[in-house]
């Protein structure tokens, strides 16, 4: 096992490993921040990497975070899933490689995407705390 292997091991829980090493899906309706809807960012479990906004956060009924958008296309990349019978676009975090999720083109405008991302990727910092978590740069998404 490499050291990032090592590392991710001891950081994660078991459900945080299988989701973002994994290709994981955690359950709907059962998980940290479906109907989370407080101010801050969402960071990438594994690396803090800044990924969304809860200004960009909806409440799709599909049991999952869904976002609109990230906070910038170059945090996140698709890749072509073809797993469970399905042709979906994966979505994973560019620093980590972290499995988040799908996005779908289901969602609100002016996107019309769907970003439908599982609690067990992201760890959620409150806007009130981003500037001592070192994200004070984003404090400009809630202005």
């Amino acid at each position: 096992m490499n050291k990032n292997k090592e590392i991710v091991k001891k950081k994660l829980s078991p459900l945080q490993q299988e989701v973002t090493q994994n290709n994981g899906t955690e359950p709907p309706f059962q998980n940290e921040y479906w109907n989370h809807f407080e101010e801050g960012i969402y960071v990438d479990i594994v690396s803090g990497e800044p990924l969304f906004s809860s200004s960009e956060k909806f409440d799709a009924g599909c049991g999952w975070p869904s976002f609109s958008k990230p906070i910038t296309s170059e945090q996140v990349y698709e890749k072509t899933d073809l797993s469970h019978f399905m042709v979906r676009k994966e979505v994973r975090s560019k620093e980590a490689d972290s499995h988040l999720g799908h996005v779908f083109d289901d969602g609100p405008g002016p996107t019309g995407l769907r970003y439908c991302i599982n609690s067990a990727a992201l760890k959620f910092i409150p806007k009130e705390d981003m500037e001592k978590e070192g994200y004070g740069e984003y404090l400009t998404l809630f202005k």
